[in-house]
């Protein structure tokens, strides 16, 4: 794996002249965050040796350089997902040829089912803590340098820029909370006892992306950030019928409020 992520590295750097310190990764109905970008090129996955191409609907599958907040910037609007019939090696590739653009920062974003019964529709959760039960994408050969075999996750999301989105999302007004998201493999939406399973382990949100994302962002000693918004509520009496679009409608609606808050983040650093 180490050759072909090289591989495409040196074809990016021929595409581009930006040499990203951040990495960013858009889900599902938050690609309209590249409006605040100032984009100097974009490269379109299938034009991209060895990367995978997104097959969902509202995953555009351009890879987009420019800056934001003042910062170099790397961003994925549209991502992979394991329900695709990606490996989670696959899935990670990215993050991988981030890091070797780069990137010290991984700033993630996806729109998740609300478990915590104090949530609503359309609130926003940063995730200071994940339970994972997506196949692992360390599981095979190890490569020595990609980081140690046993990657620490104690401490998996950035306590300092945990506590700054919250008090960015204080000071105007947000809905924000915190809490732990439930990695989950997909592709159907989950039944009402798998709900409640989710918080019974200690669940506040569910989705079937950026877990694998981090944990290999986090093997590579990159520092990460991740945002939920809850498009759709798994909380007793509250549960009704969910499509993909009503998801994505509703990351729509909530998305200039996880925008304004990753640029600030981003503007910080």
């Amino acid at each position: 794996m180490l050759e072909t992520i090289k591989e495409t590295v040196s074809f990016i750097n021929s595409q581009t002249n930006i040499k990203p310190e951040l990495g960013i990764i858009l889900g599902t109905g938050l690609g309209g965050m590249v409006n605040e970008i100032q984009i100097s090129d974009i490269l379109e996955y299938e034009d991209i040796p060895n990367f995978p191409v997104s097959t969902v609907e509202s995953h555009h599958g351009k890879l987009i350089f420019g800056t934001l907040g003042g910062k170099r910037i790397v961003a994925m609007q549209g991502r992979f997902h394991y329900y695709e019939g990606y490996t989670p090696q696959e899935i990670t590739f990215p993050v991988r040829v981030m890091k070797y653009l780069g990137i010290s920062h991984l700033f993630v974003s996806n729109a998740s089912g609300g478990i915590n019964p104090e949530q609503e529709i359309g609130d926003l959760m940063i995730i200071d803590d994940h339970i994972n039960l997506i196949p692992n994408p360390l599981i095979g050969k190890h490569e020595p340098e990609f980081g140690v075999r046993f990657p620490d996750m104690s401490e998996t999301y950035d306590h300092s820029l945990i506590e700054h989105a919250l008090r960015i999302g204080k000071e105007n007004n947000y809905p924000v909370c915190q809490g732990c998201y439930v990695g989950v493999t997909g592709p159907t939406l989950e039944t009402p006892k798998e709900y409640q399973y989710f918080r019974i382990i200690g669940g506040d949100a569910v989705g079937m992306s950026t877990v694998p994302e981090i944990i290999v962002a986090r093997q590579m000693g990159v520092i990460c950030f991740a945002i939920s918004i809850i498009t759709d509520l798994g909380v007793p009496g509250k549960i009704v019928k969910v499509t993909h679009e009503d998801v994505a409608g509703v990351a729509e609606k909530a998305e200039p409020r996880m925008t304004h808050i990753m640029k600030e983040l981003i503007s910080g650093l």
